[in-house]
């Protein structure tokens, strides 16, 4: 079959990858890809959210099942575009149709469900810029550290974590009334703080069925003790070694299940990734937050321990026979280390050369930020190579992705040296 996956971050390249591995797969395009794509499928320079652009090329080349990465074009309703299309409404679409991409696009909507269906999170209260005055007196019945979070997409920046009430108030009136985040915050979900250690679960669902994937622990913030702004995410760890067969029953139990049950309670059409993000509090489980696909960089240390066919498990997603599939995962432990631009998650510069990519021989390097110029690799983003490596244990994983890395350079280049240190 012919296969389109949508993006060009690590996770895109981490489903090529993998996608590329399996027979079923006949010609694999990635719109609009990166250097790391480009060595495993054709890359196609239309952007993730030009519905007409990928249309055409669906029907150009014949495609028969599309895989959406990011969240964006999925808010935007990608799904319900191709639905709607009878020329192309016949191709499955990977990723929930965009009311149900409501779980990512909004923080409060998000938040109902979780209620509604009875599923574990902190308690909560929304405000638009005409209630900032009730938003200062909800902070002052919380307890220090306060939460803010924009309600909208503000690419995984969105979400600001203050210990000083007068702070939070000045962060408030800065999201609500002077549009920090644009129209991400023009409504603010202020959360209790929950105090604990935080991971990811990720679910497949067809609609009906549903699996569970290795959950993964990633690292969101630049600085080394999990210090300074947020990010994209700087590594990541699969399996979490704190997540004992106790707790992650607890997740099956109260969190994934009621969530697919709710999905379909609530009318929520949901073909795709569902990515829970937990925090153990005590020795519970609840939810931070959902994302309506697969995260990055946890991607590229969930799919590498994915031992089955991915093509196979994508047509059983679409065809709603997710119950015949067995799950098979690698016993190893996965890593990866990102490597970043100097200056991101600020301003960074662009078009650094990339050397020593040839070299690596222990680790998987899944390109992110990085792009072909004249045959050369440079990088195009902020975080530009995740450096993925297997080992018995998480430490000797992590060890060899960063005796991977010292054969890389590029200029200004960063990364964390302490991914794994809390555990």
């Amino acid at each position: 079959m012919n296969i389109l996956v949508l993006g060009s971050g690590g996770r895109e390249h981490t489903f090529a990858w993998k996608i590329a591995q399996s027979e079923r797969c006949e010609n694999l395009y990635v719109a609009p890809g990166n250097s790391g794509t480009a060595e495993v499928a054709t890359n196609v320079n239309i952007g993730v959210t030009d519905f007409e652009a990928i249309r055409n090329l669906v029907i150009e080349k014949k495609i028969d099942l599309v895989v959406v990465g990011p969240e964006d074009p999925l808010v935007k309703g990608v799904h319900d575009f191709f639905l709607n299309d009878e020329e192309i409404s016949h191709v499955s679409v990977i990723g929930p149709q965009k009311i149900a991409a409501e779980l990512e696009g909004s923080k409060e909507f998000a938040k109902e469900f979780l209620y509604r269906h009875n599923i574990p999170t902190a308690a909560y209260e929304s405000f638009t810029k005409d209630t900032v005055e009730q938003g200062y007196a909800f902070l002052e019945t919380l307890n220090s550290p306060y939460v803010l979070k924009a309600d909208g997409l503000a690419a995984g920046k969105g979400v600001v974590i203050l210990r000083d009430l007068n702070e939070a108030k000045t962060e408030l009136k800065r999201m609500l009334v002077d549009a920090k985040f644009g129209e991400a915050s023009n409504k603010v979900v202020i959360e209790e703080f929950l105090d604990g250690i935080e991971l990811s679960c990720f679910v497949l669902t067809d609609g009906d069925n549903y699996k569970i994937l290795p959950t993964a622990k990633d690292y969101k913030r630049i600085g080394e003790g999990d210090t300074g702004l947020n990010t994209g995410g700087m590594g990541a760890v699969s399996p979490v070694p704190f997540a004992t067969d106790e707790f992650l029953n607890k997740i099956e139990e109260r969190i994934v299940k009621p969530t697919v049950e709710g999905l379909k309670k609530d009318n929520l059409p949901y073909v795709g990734f569902i990515f829970i993000g937990l925090i153990k509090v005590d020795e519970d489980p609840k939810v931070i937050e959902y994302n309506v696909r697969m995260g990055d960089p946890e991607t590229e240390v969930v799919f590498p321990r994915l031992k089955n066919d991915l093509v196979e498990i994508l047509q059983a997603m679409a065809n709603g026979t997710l119950d015949k599939i067995d799950i098979e995962i690698d016993d190893r432990a996965a890593t990866t280390i990102m490597m970043v631009s100097g200056g991101y998650p600020e301003a960074y510069e662009k078009g650094k050369e990339i050397d020593g990519l040839e070299t690596i021989e222990d680790s998987i390097p899944f390109h992110a930020g990085a792009q072909l110029k004249d045959g050369k690799v440079v990088t195009s983003g902020g975080r530009v190579i995740a450096i993925t490596s297997y080992g018995n244990t998480y430490q000797e994983a992590i060890k060899k992705s960063y005796q991977s890395i010292e054969k890389l350079h590029f200029d200004k280049m960063y990364y964390r040296k302490d991914i794994g240190f809390d555990l």
